[in-house]
């Protein structure tokens, strides 16, 4: 058993496809206040896709209790560690690797990183063709050592708003184009629906 068969297995590419699109929509119906997306999003998003790798691969081969110590890695499919990104938009970009915005650690961390788990990224592409990509551990690294890491890390600007450390978009762009990188490409519809965020939280007052 190994998540290449998440990639190569025709009925979960179908599920994925369909339900992927659903769920992340309700994601953000259950996030927007005033028709703006929280941040709280993201944690969601992620929780989706720790969740598709329950259904397809069962609970005992997934681990989610992971030790706030390991920043990077959000889940473990057969203790093989894994990070689980997302990005909006018809373009690669804006991969968040640390949310340090200090200048000197920022500077640390790009010294000092090396990719220590495997990568799930969703890119999100509402009314357009998206991907779920698949980037080894192996292949980061081989990217990283081709272009070197200060082009494989794009630190934060000074004087802006600094959002943290990112892949940079060649690095991106050279990891989807990789013969290594497993993808999954999905029509982002939002479907129309009627949803109401308080319903389920509702429900559980009314219990005894």
């Amino acid at each position: 058993m190994h998540i290449l068969n998440l990639f190569d297995d025709e009925n979960i590419i179908k599920k994925i496809q369909k339900k992927l699109p659903q769920l992340f929509y309700i994601a953000e119906l259950e996030s927007s206040r005033a028709g703006k997306v929280g941040m709280e999003v993201g944690s969601m998003r992620e929780k989706i896709v720790i969740s598709l790798l329950i259904y397809h691969f069962g609970e005992e081969n997934v681990k989610t209790d992971i030790p706030i110590t390991e920043p990077e890695i959000d889940v473990k499919l057969i203790n093989n560690p894994i990070s689980i990104k997302t990005i909006s938009g018809n373009t690669l970009g804006g991969v968040k690797l640390s949310w340090t915005v200090d200048a000197q650690q920022a500077l640390l961390f790009r010294r000092n990183y090396s990719p220590t788990c495997d990568i799930i990224l969703v890119q999100i592409n509402w009314n357009g063709i998206g991907c779920l990509f698949y980037f080894p551990r192996v292949i980061q690294k081989e990217v990283m050592d081709i272009i070197g890491r200060d082009k494989y890390l794009k630190l934060p600007k000074a004087g802006t708003n600094p959002r943290g450390v990112e892949i940079t978009k060649e690095a991106l762009e050279m990891l989807s184009a990789h013969k290594e990188c497993k993808r999954i490409p999905i029509h982002w519809v939002k479907t129309t629906t009627k949803y109401n965020p308080y319903s389920r939280w509702l429900e559980l007052w009314k219990e005894d």
